[in-house]
């Protein structure tokens, strides 16, 4: 059987779908050429991030896919209830990449407290020339310890980011409309844990009492945060976003930034991708990725694996 990994698959995955008997093609195949593509070569499984969409066109045309597979969390790129009625598997790995996306979300915290991303624009322009400048631009840093840190959406990476918020010695807050409470366990390298409930709260007092947000909620048909949140929370405030795109106001962010209600935002995702607007990329308070929150070398091994093993265990066992 014949697997399309379209967006790109780790080795070990590749290695682990050829030893169960799969024909791995990894040829990059155009969005409109999809379907053509899976019917010619006879693909039965299809494996996509978030670049390839997987609408019902796609399934509609292609009677001999009997599998979509999704690396990563959000499957908002495919019509997975249209393809279930259909009858296909729609299989993705929910867990795989929570630890990435969470360090990432620190990389970020920690890029906009000590103004990294700015210096490292400036400093091969100025650096010679007006370093003592630089010195006092980016002097008045910020620790995140003993600060309050708001998570929006406390499923599995809400959750890595409070681990990882709980081991710098920060306070965490949650808002969650599904999960009310959660229990995070923090181990260290000795073996050693500690257990910390949090009980999540109303979005609004998360957003009034936190010092930095940090977003991790599916596609929303609107802002999570708009104009009124952005009023709600505290000056200084820090914004990160790794989430998805569209759940921010970019315009309504801006405008806090440029207001000085928010200190610094670090967006991984945005509302226009792949094309995110130039104000956002130009603006020196803004921290910038290109969407690769679950890019490490690690989790596309975890992502991958995890996938081949849902895929061996459907297909072999049907």
């Amino acid at each position: 059987m014949k697997v399309l990994a379209n967006d790109g698959i780790s080795k070990s995955s590749i290695k682990a779908l050829e030893k169960g008997g799969f024909e791995v093609i990894t040829t990059k195949v155009a969005q409109e050429q999809v379907a053509n593509f899976i019917n010619t070569h006879d693909v039965k499984v299809l494996l996509v991030r978030s670049a390839t969409k997987v609408r019902k066109d796609i399934i509609d045309a292609c009677p001999g896919l009997k599998i979509i597979g999704r690396g990563g969390v959000g499957m908002d790129n495919i019509d997975v209830a249209y393809a279930r009625e259909k009858g296909l598997h729609v299989i993705n790995t929910p867990a795989s990449s929570s630890e990435s996306v969470a360090e990432l979300v620190f990389a970020h915290l920690f890029t906009g407290v000590r103004f990294l991303h700015d210096a490292n624009r400036n400093m091969p322009l100025e650096g010679d020339t007006n370093f003592d400048g630089l010195k006092k631009a980016y002097a008045n840093g910020i620790e995140l310890r003993g600060k309050t840190l708001g998570i929006i959406g406390f499923g599995r990476i809400g959750q890595a980011v409070a681990k990882m918020a709980l081991g710098l010695g920060m306070k965490v807050i949650a808002a969650d409309k599904y999960v009310h409470e959660a229990v995070i366990r923090v181990d260290f390298y000795n073996g050693q844990f500690i257990n910390v409930e949090i009980i999540t709260e109303p979005l609004e007092e998360v957003i009034k009492h936190a010092d930095f947000i940090t977003l991790h909620v599916p596609a929303q048909d609107s802002y999570v945060i708009g104009k009124e949140e952005l009023q709600l929370m505290k000056d200084n405030v820090g914004i990160i976003n790794c989430a998805r795109g569209g759940v921010i106001d970019e315009v309504a962010l801006i405008e806090a930034l440029d207001e000085d209600k928010v200190l610094f935002a670090g967006l991984d995702v945005f509302e226009n991708e792949p094309t995110p607007e130039i104000r956002i990329l130009m603006h020196p308070k803004i921290s910038l990725t290109p969407h690769i929150g679950a890019a490490t070398l690690e989790a596309q091994d975890r992502i991958g694996t995890e996938l081949a093993e849902q895929i061996i265990s459907l297909l072999k066992n049907s």
